[in-house]
């Protein structure tokens, strides 16, 4: 039998995470494999999964990071089944390194393929899985490219934004910061007019348009009338002419407008939890 020492415990754990009585039994298992104890413990993972799977991984945390040059972003949330471990520091870091490696990937399915500190990022979660005791998992994973990205997480980490502004100008990281916090507070359905869906549209004017029926307003002036509807949901739905929310009195595009003449909101991304 191989001596087991607290070294190769702690060794262990501090490639794994998981906890030191986890780690000195998959070590006594493997008979001091250290590969083979690594092993041990993602499948430890593997049949905490699978006991969980029905379960809803709705907590966790939303997080939001751009690269050096400010011209890529990505958001992504690492998803659990409690806030209590949702809010834990060591799985907002966990989240935090996804992300970061996340930037580097294209898509959801290359990212969960990628090499994490040898194992895939989709062994990592299976191997944490077993860590935590909660079904954990990429959730949401949005990647924005644009001439200025900048980002914003709300409070808690239950919401993150990028916003990509259509140049780098003097003051354009305040007010791309400025305008995904809008658009974690606001939850706009789309960037502007050209983004919002053309069922969204029709159902909204039929709609509008029972609505006026049951006013009693002329069949003749429906059409009119709900045309002004219309413009109302775009103000209300689409980023660029909401109110902006620290100045009421302009929409988004124009207080983007404000910091520099030539300056719009070419897109935006969101990610939330619950």
């Amino acid at each position: 039998m191989a001596n087991i020492t607290a070294a190769d415990v702690n060794k262990l754990r501090q490639t794994t995470g998981a906890g030191m009585m986890d780690c000195k039994k998959a070590l006594v298992e493997a008979d001091g494999d250290f590969d083979k104890a690594i092993e041990i413990l993602r499948k430890k993972g593997q049949k905490v999964a699978a006991n969980r799977s029905d379960r809803e991984s709705t907590e966790g945390a939303a997080i939001a990071v751009v690269n050096a040059d400010k011209t890529a972003g990505v958001v992504i949330t690492l998803n659990c089944e409690t806030d209590f471990v949702g809010k834990n520091e060591g799985f907002v870091k966990l989240a935090t390194d996804f992300a970061n490696q996340a930037l580097n990937y294209a898509d959801k399915d290359s990212f969960l393929a990628s090499d994490f500190g040898g194992i895939t990022v989709a062994e990592k979660l299976i191997e944490q899985t077993g860590v935590i005791g909660e079904k954990i998992e990429i959730g949401s994973f949005e990647k924005l490219e644009g001439a200025f990205i900048g980002s914003y997480i709300h409070a808690g980490n239950k919401i993150a934004t990028l916003v990509a502004l259509s140049a780098n100008v003097d003051g354009a990281e305040e007010a791309a910061k400025n305008v995904a916090m809008q658009a974690a507070a606001m939850n706009p359905i789309a960037l502007n007019e050209e983004g919002v869906d053309a069922a969204i549209i029709e159902k909204e004017i039929e709609i509008a348009k029972d609505q006026l029926r049951a006013e009693g307003k002329p069949e003749a002036m429906l059409d009119n009338i709900a045309k002004g509807k219309i413009q109302r949901f775009y103000k209300d739905n689409t980023l660029v002419n909401q109110d902006y929310i620290k100045d009421g009195s302009m929409s988004v595009a124009a207080y983007v407008k404000s910091v520099d003449g030539g300056l719009t909101v070419t897109g935006f991304k969101r990610v939330a939890l619950g």
